[in-house]
């Protein structure tokens, strides 16, 4: 039998991604394109649709061009990407707004107002503490209202790509189910728009793509592009999933209850539960819809952890190689040194104003104590979290295994702390890009070359390596995660005066 293979593409913020994988899971081709920013300007931070459009079709080409001949077994084509932005276009596909994530800051007094305003609704009805459509939408009305009136739709960065490759009609445009969280516009119980959020929030649910589920498919590569790209004309272009529900795919995050963690620049954790029922309280999760659209990710995540610890080994001159090297000699607690390492603020709840901090060292403590101490903040807010979802959710084992995905599975020390924090087994997946593999078994879900999920285990489930907490460590770490949760609500004062007085 000839082999069917399937083409996974990643829209990240900084570089486009597309690869191809056979049927077990293997990768045989990836390629990586950067992509443009523009932000001269401070508070500015945007990216052109059709420079993002140009580095697709040349990560494409990129594959296929390796794949050759073979390339004209890709059965079908997969997405994933940014979750959260906004992006208008007329009715021939014209960029009008630019594609604007979070770092375009511009939207932020919309979204203080919406937030006042809406916030128990956001949380209830969208399932977020941080909607970014919602309010982007309201400040491009407002400030462009001329540029506003051309605009036909607004979507994601997915729903433009996929409309420009399978030439298809405005009114067609989708959006994948598992995308909807983020905007603040929709009533993710029900998959739909949310009159009550939409109306609210001064947009109409007109401007709107169609929701879809994952492994739909949402067009068929347009001939023209067909030719460019070297594949068949009329391939299935499959809705896919944004970046963290197609790790949770390509990990095998797919029953109740299954708890996964992504060290990577914003670490996240997602558990998989049957009801959506929020923390009222903490609001420290927000609930993002799986890809068959019956279940939710609960999902946190912690802005810039993983630009933070980059952050660290570049300016202390040092490497992750080393603090693991050195850390071997420090025991956990980093010997009274604790840190709140959201140096890029709180996102669940949303909360700006944080900042990072060291506090209790003294003159012995050397900087393996200061980076173990920052790897232990993270893990302090991923047991908080898990704490806050057993909270709500008793029938649920808060002590699962945890599987992680991401460049921090590497450092044995650091998974070593994640289950003596937590209490819970790690299970480290080492390996290619999860989020990719994930898109590309939606693809072939959805174009019916894997027609059960069980069709698609033995990819995900590489390259597994199990870590045992240590139970001694765990009652250590339970004292300091207390004191870690009044060290930030003590410091809350502090963080925002000094925002709001812009000392630092």
């Amino acid at each position: 039998m000839n082999p069917i293979y399937l083409l996974a593409v990643d829209l990240g913020t900084s570089f486009i991604k597309a690869a191809a994988y056979d049927t077990e899971g293997n990768c045989l081709e990836l390629k990586k394109t950067e992509v443009h920013s523009d932000s001269s300007v401070p508070g500015i931070f945007v990216q052109h649709g059709e420079e993002i459009f140009e580095s697709v079709l040349s990560c494409i080409r990129g594959v296929t061009d390796a794949l050759g001949k073979n390339s004209t077994r890709i059965a079908a084509i997969g997405f994933t990407g940014q979750m959260a932005g906004f992006m208008g276009v007329d009715e021939a596909w014209r960029d009008i707004t630019t594609w604007s994530c979070s770092l375009d800051t511009r939207y932020l007094p919309y979204a203080d107002r919406q937030m006042k305003e809406l916030s128990s609704q956001f949380l209830e009805i969208g399932g977020t503490n941080s909607p970014l459509m919602a309010p982007k939408c309201r400040w491009f009305l407002t400030e462009f209202p001329k540029e506003a009136a051309a605009v036909k739709k607004y979507m994601l960065i997915s729903s433009y790509v996929i409309g420009r490759l399978g030439n298809c009609r405005i009114e067609d445009a989708s959006l994948a189910g598992s995308y909807i969280t983020w905007t603040g516009l929709a009533d993710i119980r029900n998959q739909t728009w949310s009159e009550e959020l939409c109306g609210k929030s001064g947009i109409s649910p007109e401007l709107l793509p169609r929701i879809a589920k994952a492994a739909e498919i949402s067009g068929y590569l347009d001939e023209a592009y067909a030719k460019e790209l070297g594949l068949p004309a009329g391939i299935p272009l499959v809705a896919g999933a944004g970046d963290k529900i197609a790790g949770c795919v390509g990990t095998g995050i797919v029953n109740e209850g299954d708890v996964i963690f992504e060290t990577s620049s914003y670490g996240a954790v997602s558990c998989l539960q049957k009801e959506y029922r929020p923390n009222l309280i903490r609001k420290d999760y927000d609930a993002i819809p799986d890809c068959g659209g019956e279940m939710f990710y609960l999902h946190r995540y912690f802005p810039g952890s993983g630009i933070t610890l980059k952050w660290f080994v570049d300016t202390f001159g040092t490497s992750f190689g080393e603090m693991d090297r050195l850390m071997e000699n420090v025991p956990c607690g980093s010997e009274g040194l604790l840190a709140v390492g959201l140096l890029g603020g709180n996102a669940m709840p949303l909360d700006g104003s944080i900042r990072g901090s060291w506090t209790g060292h003294t003159w012995s403590h050397r900087k393996e104590h200061f980076y173990r101490a920052l790897l232990e903040s993270y893990a302090y807010e991923l047991a908080a979290t898990l704490d806050s979802i057993a909270s709500l959710y008793p029938e649920w084992n808060r002590y699962t295994p945890i599987h992680v995905i991401g460049g921090g599975t590497g450092s044995g020390i650091w998974m070593q702390i994640l289950a003596d924090v937590t209490g819970s087994e790690i299970l480290c997946h080492a390996g290619d890009d999860k989020a990719l593999w994930g898109a590309a078994i939606l693809a072939g879900m959805g174009s019916g070359t894997f027609v059960k999920r069980e069709n698609v285990k033995r990819g995900s489930e590489q390259k597994v390596t199990r870590v045992i907490p240590a139970e001694e460590n765990h009652q250590k770490y339970a004292s300091y995660l207390q004191i870690y949760e009044q060290l930030k609500l003590n410091l809350k004062d502090t963080y925002q005066t000094l925002t709001g007085k812009e000392i630092l």
